[in-house]
């Protein structure tokens, strides 16, 4: 059976047997017996790579270590509000710094971007996942929008829906006003052409 371990761009956790491409950690949320209890665990939400220096960990959620989370690609673990790991993507992360510091005025140490990024991702009501308003026209390839309730990213003059093992159904990018997923800040990276070293967008994304 599959584990509560994939993510969705809403930062919801959900049982699906597809992993995806990206590999992340948002602190311990499970209990001794590998049930999730906790959306997240602190304000240190990272995205990593699948493989590096060989680490492997088996069997997954261990207790009291992290858990392991998996996202379908990075367009995906920027909406639900993850940033790069400074371990394992450390060139992506220090990219990442440089164009968060064009940005912002309260400082680029790690501390400071994860706390900007949860203000941004988390609704101070609800601690649902926060949606925030941008013009259809000005939203750059990768950023996630609410159409009819369900997750789509912005593919050129598309939306494109998604789902845990790719991308499906697309249409044409409406006019007007958005709901964005993706917080404000990601959003600023987004509009970089930001790549890494883990894939921007799944190849489904590719055939639509």
């Amino acid at each position: 059976m599959p584990r509560r371990n994939r993510v969705t761009p809403l930062g919801e956790l959900i049982a699906d047997p597809a992993r995806g491409l990206v590999y992340a950690n948002r602190g311990c949320l499970h209990d001794d017996a590998g049930e999730i209890r906790r959306r997240y665990n602190g304000k240190r939400w990272i995205a990593c790579r699948l493989a590096f220096r060989g680490w492997r960990r088996h069997p997954l959620m261990q207790p009291g270590r992290f858990t392991e989370l998996f996202f379908l690609d990075e367009a995906t673990a920027f909406a639900a509000g993850h940033r790069p790991c400074a371990l394992c993507r450390h060139d992506d992360y220090k990219r990442f710094v440089d164009i968060w510091d064009t940005h912002h005025r309260s400082g680029t140490n790690a501390d400071a971007i994860d706390a900007e990024l949860h203000r941004e991702r988390l609704d101070p009501g609800t601690g649902a996942h926060r949606l925030h308003e941008a013009p259809f026209g000005d939203l750059p390839d990768g950023a996630f929008v609410l159409v009819e309730g369900t997750p789509h990213v912005v593919l050129a003059r598309t939306v494109v829906r998604w789902t845990p093992g790719g991308y499906e159904a697309s249409a044409p990018r409406p006019r007007g006003t958005a709901t964005l997923i993706t917080p404000p800040s990601l959003l600023a990276v987004l509009q970089t052409g930001w790549s890494g070293v883990v894939p921007f967008l799944h190849p489904s994304a590719g055939r639509k």
